[in-house]
């Protein structure tokens, strides 16, 4: 018998689809609706309100964290207060689509300092990159140092955004019960 390991596999995905969460009944979507208008209410006011026991609604907050249907709770900063008001999307067009590439790429998106958030997308982008920067050189340095330095990248091109415009949250609770109770009829 031989004492050398198995290599990994290439393609550490598994060959089929993670299985879905579970379904969420109509306690677990009056929490969620309480979290999204307010994630920092106690845990003993989410009860109150949902009319069940504190450690009931603890743990059924922790299945949502557990099974990512809630992903964080988190502070919005206002960036501009915090030293860095210039923002940017900086789209990223590269010159192959290799699974091993992309999932580099993915990886060092993460790292590179002042990322707020990166969407691989489909069509002539292959990568919208959300930035911001203390000033506009420290923006062209992110870029320069940072993204289109990135292996394949084939074209880099930078949108300064002037606004933001913040939706209503796209999850809508009032929504969802109406959905849930017509699907009980």
């Amino acid at each position: 018998m031989s004492n050398r390991r198995a290599a990994p596999p290439r393609n550490p995905r598994p060959p089929y689809p993670a299985p879905p969460a579970p379904p969420l009944d109509d306690v677990d979507v009056a929490i969620l609706a309480l979290l999204v208008d307010d994630g920092r209410m106690s845990n003993a006011e989410i009860a109150r309100r949902v009319g069940i026991p504190e450690s009931t609604c603890a743990g059924r907050v922790r299945a949502l964290l557990a099974s990512q249907v809630v992903r964080g709770i988190h502070a919005d900063v206002d960036l501009a207060s915090v030293g860095r008001p210039m923002e940017a999307m900086i789209a990223l067009q590269f010159t192959g689509h290799a699974r091993e590439a992309m999932d580099a790429v993915r990886a060092r998106i993460r790292e590179v300092p002042g990322v707020v958030a990166a969407y691989h997308v489909a069509g002539h982008t292959d990568f919208l990159v959300h930035v911001c920067a203390a000033s506009s050189d420290a923006l062209r340095d992110l870029v320069l140092d940072h993204l289109t330095s990135l292996a394949g990248v084939a074209h880099a091109e930078t949108s300064l955004i002037f606004e933001r415009i913040e939706g209503g949250h796209p999850w809508d609770p009032a929504g969802a019960r109406r959905a849930r109770a017509a699907g009980r009829r």
